[in-house]
């Protein structure tokens, strides 16, 4: 039974990968040849991937079969997601006309790719002293945000007329809340990881001395 449960937490979070890729394709297909079922199937995929990172993470400490496989995929498929979805809104938005909103997207985008390389790196040093990979709260609370934001962008974007719903002063809001929760968990990453990245350091210096 427990296998079986690990089992379906792990499709829980691979199958985010599939999911982005139907996410990607649909939403290309929109841009250049709008349909409101393409649009349903877009928006549809991406919500269904932002799901799966709510409640593969639940699932597991809910049904005890948290894994250091699961720790490290789980933030693999977060990347793939950002990796994946953000280009393609900066696509969207400077197809619209929207050039600012497709800046500050840009901008976003540099810094989410730039902060998750960065504590790529800091878990690989944690990694040679036995320290968990697992996300931090920061992170978590970043992903909260983040997952349904890039959900609410796009749909600002693309969706049609008769679909809009969402204030676009709401969700430029949330681009400025999402800004400095990357930057405050950049932070939070490199203090907790501080100690690491001296000490292996100084181990290197030590071994040049040798």
């Amino acid at each position: 039974m427990r296998q079986r449960h690990l089992n379906f937490v792990t499709l829980l979070t691979v199958g985010r990968f599939p999911l982005v890729l139907v996410f990607f394709a649909a939403a290309m297909l929109n841009s250049r040849e709008p349909r409101a079922w393409i649009f349903i199937v877009a928006f549809s995929a991406v919500v269904l991937a932002a799901v799966t990172d709510l409640f593969d993470g639940y699932f597991a400490r809910r049904l005890n079969v948290e894994t250091p496989f699961g720790a490290h995929v789980d933030p693999l498929m977060d990347k793939f997601f950002y990796l994946s979805t953000l280009p393609l809104l900066v696509y969207v938005a400077g197809r619209n006309g929207h050039h600012t909103h497709a800046a500050s997207l840009l901008i976003l985008t540099l810094l989410f790719l730039a902060r998750d390389q960065w504590v790529t790196f800091l878990r690989s040093i944690g990694s040679m002293y036995n320290v968990s990979g697992r996300a931090n709260w920061s992170g978590k609370v970043r992903t909260c945000v983040n997952f349904p934001l890039i959900c609410g962008i796009y749909h600002m974007e693309a969706a049609p007329e008769r679909f809009q719903f969402l204030p676009p002063m709401l969700v430029y809001t949330f681009e400025g809340i999402s800004l400095f929760l990357t930057l405050f968990s950049l932070y939070v990453y490199t203090k907790g990881y501080w100690p690491h990245l001296v000490r292996s350091a100084s181990l290197d210096l030590d071994k040049q001395g040798k």
